[in-house]
């Protein structure tokens, strides 16, 4: 339809949602479809954060807030980053509530970007990154992540992908799709990047209380003179199973929080008010050992799946460093990532994620999400053993 503007008409659909919906509408068809595709635990949002958000509406927290959000929500998220992060962020002008990280990410780039800037991305990356950047007139410029770099950036290839038009940097970590949790030696590739090329760094840390094996997250941030040129998002959709809510905050110098409040304004006014208190609760001083308990098991799903999934005929799996997801080698299968994907959600009724939708550095590979219930796991084992102990060789066509 020519009514339908150029950026709509030529962005794709995010693969990981679509995948979602399709095996929601299938379920609602009848069909036993086990999905692994989104990012979504199995479990709800704990009890006592939503406790919190109920008393909440029935006090009458019902309102818009302040655009850059609750005071209270915003001191919770200082707390956090001082607590957690070695950070020290002033609430009133460092931070902003957002509806999570997605709108965060839009936020800073319409708050840094101008037509036709060129912006460092992941191939592969979250599918979202590039549609964002072309919303908001910015150039995606992907930057190999290489398996025999272990899916790292390489100092080299990100100098050559600069320009005269390179504005900004964006990364993820830990890394979705890859598992990837970045040492402070590949932070200081990042670093030096940016401060020898004077550009803004986005660093999305949604996954960054998901560190497996002992590891820990650190922040882009705290690395010497990253602090004024660093914008941090984070959020509780993936640790607290709080997708629903869309809560998150973004942290950044003061002028890019500024310019952030000014879009908010316009475009959303504000995170909604009893997510807030929900959020603030979540970020709380004290982490229940309930939620402890849970991350842990968390970490004991991943680590049974990617076993399994490793044993598999014509398939690698590695133990994921940070997140939740399995990023499965498929490429001795000979299929083609999304082929396979579909093969697999049609013929054998589990959905999964194509690496190819990541990017084409993703093509050879699928993402699985690791946090569905161990029923769902075991269960889900028993179709994928099916499928690939029966798999034949793709039929080619000319």
């Amino acid at each position: 339809m020519s009514v339908l503007a150029h950026r709509v008409r030529e962005a794709p659909s995010s693969a990981t949602v679509r995948i979602a919906d399709r095996a929601a509408s299938l379920r609602r068809q009848g069909v036993d479809v086990l999905d692994f595709s989104a990012g979504r635990a199995a479990e709800h949002t704990p009890a006592y954060i939503c406790d919190v958000a109920v008393q909440a509406l029935h006090q009458g927290d019902t309102h818009q807030t302040m655009a850059q959000g609750k005071p209270e929500f915003r001191e919770a998220c200082a707390r956090k980053l001082a607590r957690e992060n070695d950070l020290s962020v002033d609430p009133d002008t460092g931070i902003i509530a957002t509806m999570g990280c997605k709108q965060g990410l839009l936020l800073a780039l319409m708050a840094t970007l101008n037509p036709g800037d060129e912006i460092l991305v992941e191939d592969p990356g979250f599918v979202s990154y590039q549609p964002a950047i072309r919303f908001c007139g910015g150039v995606p410029v992907p930057v190999p992540l290489r398996a025999e770099n272990d899916f790292r950036w390489h100092p080299e290839n990100l100098e050559a992908a600069c320009t005269d038009q390179t504005r900004a940097l964006l990364f993820c970590s830990p890394h979705n799709p890859t598992g990837v949790v970045h040492t402070p030696d590949d932070l200081a590739v990042i670093a030096g990047l940016a401060q020898r090329r004077d550009l803004m760094v986005i660093a999305d840390e949604t996954y960054e209380r998901l560190t497996w094996g002992g590891r820990r997250h650190t922040a882009l941030a705290t690395l010497p003179g990253m602090a004024e040129r660093t914008i941090g998002l984070m959020g509780l959709t993936k640790s607290f199973s709080m997708g629903g809510w869309r809560i998150g905050f973004a942290y950044a110098p003061r002028p890019v929080i500024d310019s952030m409040v000014v879009l908010q304004q316009h475009l959303m006014t504000c995170a909604g008010s009893f997510a807030q208190t929900g959020g603030a609760a979540a970020l709380g001083d004290a982490l229940p050992a309930s939620v402890r308990a849970l991350w842990d098991d968390w970490e004991k799903r991943c680590r049974y799946l990617v076993t399994e999934l490793d044993q598999l005929p014509g398939l690698a799996c590695a133990m994921p460093e940070g997140g939740f997801y399995a990023w499965i080698d498929c490429a001795e299968t000979g299929w083609d990532s999304e082929a396979l994907a579909g093969h697999l959600l049609q013929n054998h009724h589990v959905a999964l994620v194509p690496g190819a939708a990541f990017g084409p550095r993703g093509e050879g590979y699928l993402r699985m999400t690791c946090v569905k219930s161990w029923d769902d796991l075991r269960a889900g084992l028993i179709r994928l053993k099916t499928c690939f102990s029966t798999l034949s060789s793709p039929i080619k066509t000319s």
